[in-house]
C-alpha cells in the first residue's frame, strides 16, 4: 500500500467509526460482525478491542455474534469465537 492510500485509509477509518447517529460502540460492533462474516481475523481483533474501549459488554458481543451466526451460518460460529477471545485480551 503506498503512503497516500494509507493516511486515506485511516481517515476513511476515523469518519466512518465517529459517533454520530449510532454511537462509537454499535459501530465497532458492526466492524466486528463484518469482520466475522468476512472471516477477517485482523478484523475481528481489533475493532473487538476497539468496541471493548467504547463500552461494549460481552453480553452485547454474543448477542452481535448470534445475529452473524443466523445471517452467516456455521462460519460465523467459527471466526465469531475469535471476536470472544479478543474481547478477553
Amino acid at each position: 500500500m503506498t503512503p497516500e492510500t494509507a493516511v486515506a485509509f485511516k481517515q476513511l477509518h476515523h469518519a466512518s467509526l465517529t459517533a454520530n447517529a449510532l454511537d462509537t460502540k454499535t459501530k465497532e460492533l458492526i466492524a466486528v460482525a463484518c469482520g466475522v462474516t468476512r472471516l477477517c481475523e485482523g478484523c475481528i481483533v481489533h475493532h473487538t478491542k476497539a468496541a471493548k474501549t467504547a463500552g461494549a459488554t460481552l453480553q452485547e458481543l454474543h448477542e452481535m455474534l448470534d445475529v452473524c451466526t443466523m445471517m452467516n451460518g456455521g462460519p460465523a460460529t467459527i471466526y465469531g469465537k475469535k471476536a470472544v477471545d479478543a474481547f478477553g485480551m
